[in-house]
């Protein structure tokens, strides 16, 4: 078992993703780029027939350990070589036929053609998986925007109310952000590494001076046999590969942060427009017992706020890659790179859970909705109304004293703000009446300017376009989405009681 099993990365604690990316399963993926090397070379006649089954059989996670691995490993800076002698060993213990196969092993190729590719099979497994879980994610986001198309919410900017929104839409640009992250992530490649000692191939050239095959024949078998991108040549010190998807494993995670932000503020108990599944024994607190913590955005949260520093350090490794093999700069990537998968990875698992059973309370959105009142329809009355009051004649416009009349409306919105909220609403209509004259604009046109389902522009047109725009990730249904009567959020007052 790995000694780190995640007590301080909870995000990230979870057996599935240990199995995708712990010491064990990179051990593996190192074993795994040094057996295929093997059946590349038995297939090309280069290595004794009947050696690629014996590394094959060698290359077995269970018969290292890897802690001890991990130790000898300072020795040379990296955990091939420790491995390598280990590996020579196990071949040798079962090379009972004395086929020579031993000299499949590793001929040609140097350390760190080994471990970046083993990471970018790594990597390959868990973009697989991350990809799966974001998929299960984007399903239930496309779902909750059909669902609520015409679930009325108050838009907020810099922390104010703004204008009439849709949850629909909110959900709708959730799962933009994200089917755009990981359509991104998805046409990142994951090369091959055959470089040899110094990037030119000349171990590769010499093995292969009397064969048909060529260095780079052997290299484009081996990424075939393991699934990986053939490149035209060694990347050793060009570290975009590593780059590109640090990046897009960050914008996964940016897309899911959002997500968990959003719903952070909006299961605050003076919101309640959302709010978590609930679990057994999730969102507890130590002190508390009332409290019911929205522990699945934490977490996620958590992962978004880390992932940016550790894809800025690939950049800053590649940027400090010197000379033909570097000395310090690849190995500061390890870590990083396996950390943003494992933070990928985990946040899905969390985000998908919660998109899946996330409550959703539209007469809490309504009831916030209405406490800016009529004033948050001032942008649509302006444009309808200001012409109006432009184009009246100045006997029937005697309060204009020479302003126009979106300065009129500006004045109305002005007078409206200086008393109690609680008194806005009927102020604000008022106010607009003793300025507009009925002639200029019917009771009733006033009243349907003033509703908020008269100004949501193409929100909805919005959020088709996006879940067409991206038919991959929408699914052809998703879960149903919870029903807001199943349950009433759990609210408090400034005391913390608890009230229904």
């Amino acid at each position: 078992m790995d000694g780190d099993v995640g007590l301080l990365s909870p995000v990230s604690a979870s057996p599935a993703v240990a199995a995708l990316t712990g010491d064990r399963a990179v051990l593996a993926a190192i074993l795994a780029v040094e057996s295929g090397w093997a059946s590349v070379l038995e297939k090309a006649g280069l290595a004794p027939a009947g050696s690629a089954a014996v590394v094959a059989s060698a290359a077995d996670v269970d018969r290292y350990d890897v802690a001890g691995i991990a130790v000898r490993a300072q020795g040379g800076a990296n955990p091939v070589i420790p491995l390598l002698a280990d590996l020579r060993t196990e071949v040798n213990a079962l090379d009972t036929e004395h086929v020579g196969a031993g000299r499949a092993v590793h001929t040609s190729l140097t350390s760190q053609d080994v471990l970046d590719s083993a990471l970018m099979l790594l990597a390959r497994d868990a973009v697989a998986a991350l990809l799966a879980e974001v998929q299960g994610v984007t399903t239930a986001l496309a779902s909750l925007a059909e669902h609520h198309a015409d679930t009325l919410c108050v838009g907020r900017s810099l922390t104010q109310h703004s204008l009439p929104f849709t949850f629909g839409l909110k959900a709708a640009q959730w799962f933009h952000g994200l089917a755009a992250a990981a359509r991104r992530l998805e046409a990142v490649e994951l090369p091959l590494q055959t470089g040899g000692a110094a990037g030119t191939l000349a171990a590769g050239t010499v093995l292969t001076r009397d064969s048909v095959d060529t260095p780079f024949d052997l290299s484009g078998n081996l990424a075939a046999h393991l699934g990986l991108a053939a490149t035209p040549g060694p990347w050793h010190t060009n570290r975009l590969a590593v780059t590109a998807l640090g990046d897009a494993l960050a914008g996964v995670t940016d897309a899911l942060g959002k997500i968990a932000s959003d719903v952070l503020f909006l299961s605050r108990p003076e919101v309640a427009e959302l709010a978590e599944p609930r679990a057994a024994g999730r969102g507890v607190s130590s002190a508390m017992p009332q409290k019911q913590n929205p522990v699945l955005s934490v977490l996620v949260r958590s992962a978004a706020l880390q992932a940016p520093y550790l894809a800025a350090q690939l950049h800053l490794a590649a940027a400090n890659f010197n000379d033909e093999r570097p000395d310090g700069a690849w190995h500061s990537e390890w870590p990083a790179f396996r950390q943003l998968l494992r933070l990928a990875l985990g946040s899905a698992g969390q985000l998908r859970e919660l998109a899946e059973g996330l409550r959703v309370f539209p007469d809490a959105m309504r009831r916030n909705l209405d406490l800016s009142g009529p004033l948050l329809l001032s942008e649509g009355v302006s444009a309808a109304v200001a012409p109006l009051l432009d184009a009246l004649p100045a006997e029937q416009n005697a309060g204009a004293a020479g302003r126009t009349g979106k300065q009129q409306l500006q004045s109305v919105v002005d007078r409206t703000l200086e008393v109690p909220a609680a008194e806005q609403s009927g102020t604000y209509r008022r106010l607009l009446r003793d300025v507009v004259p009925a002639s200029a604009l019917s009771d009733e046109r006033l009243e349907e300017l003033l509703d908020p389902a008269s100004y949501l522009g193409q929100a909805t047109e919005i959020s088709r376009r996006i879940l067409a725009a991206f038919p991959e990730f929408a699914g052809s249904s998703g879960p149903t989405p919870a029903d807001p009567t199943e349950d009433t959020p759990i609210q408090t007052d400034l005391n913390g009681v608890s009230r229904g």
